[in-house]
């Protein structure tokens, strides 16, 4: 076998934010990771025009670098289930609280996707994105709509914190399902890099191949394959159950489809 360590895919430590992201966070992971959305991203800048175009196939507004992960990256799906949308208050309290960008704590980055500025929000443990309207300006005072969720009131923060953000946030310990997508996107980096079950596996289960659990139909080889698998779906096409996009019966993203 060979020397794998060195490899970009190898250190699990480089992939512990995403123990940390929610769902469109993740679909992004594993978006950015699709070959063929890594061409339309350079093919954009050459041809700018068929960018809008591209960026609706892989169910997005705008293309965004897939160089940047998570942590760094703002896709903003189309259509956007997850965004909080600012609105003048059209019949205002007198003490209403009134709207300031420069006032509201946390990095802020603001994008226009074509239609609305998109003003996106981190602060320690939490991540919020929010849709100006046109007539919203600093100063007035405002309201803000969310749709309509059954889980409407644990999914959501405030729509505009208070000045108490804490400088750090104790975190439980991961759950099965985000260690899950961690191996999961480990793996597909490992296969994209052309590594092998047994690399991918000396990567992510070092101890159980020292101990001589890898064998041809082993439980350890059966797992690395289902995370494969798991993987390279996800990549193409069901990243948009994460997002909550409609999925894709036919095109680029769907399993086995050859790019034009």
């Amino acid at each position: 076998m060979a020397d794998t360590a060195t490899n970009h895919w190898y250190p699990s430590a480089a992939y512990l934010y995403v123990l940390h992201l929610d769902g469109p966070a993740l679909a992004w992971e594993y978006l950015r990771r699709h070959p063929d959305y890594r061409q339309d991203w350079q093919d954009f800048h050459t041809q700018p025009d068929a960018g809008n175009h591209a960026a609706n196939h892989w169910g997005l507004r705008l293309l965004e670098d897939p160089a940047l992960d998570a942590r760094d990256a703002h896709p903003v799906w189309f259509p956007d289930h997850d965004g909080i949308q600012l609105y003048p208050d059209a019949d205002p309290l007198p003490d209403a609280a009134l709207f300031g960008l420069w006032g509201i704590p946390g990095t802020k980055q603001l994008v226009h996707d074509g239609k609305r500025l998109v003003l996106w929000l981190r602060w320690p443990g939490c991540r919020l994105q929010l849709a100006i309207a046109p007539g919203l300006d600093d100063g007035m005072a405002y309201v803000y709509a969310i749709r309509a969720s059954p889980t409407l009131r644990t999914h959501y923060p405030p729509a505009v914190p208070d000045d108490a953000v804490p400088i750090a946030v104790v975190r439980p310990r991961p759950t099965l399902s985000a260690l899950l997508e961690l191996h999961t996107l480990q793996a597909l980096d490992a296969t994209l890099a052309g590594a092998s079950l047994r690399d991918v596996a000396q990567g992510l289960f070092l101890e159980q191949v020292t101990e001589g659990d890898w064998h041809a139909d082993g439980a350890l080889r059966a797992r690395v394959r289902r995370l494969v698998r798991r993987g390279e779906a996800l990549m193409r096409g069901g990243y948009r159950r994460l997002a909550h996009l409609p999925p894709l019966e036919q095109g680029r993203s769907a399993p086995h489809a050859k790019r034009p």
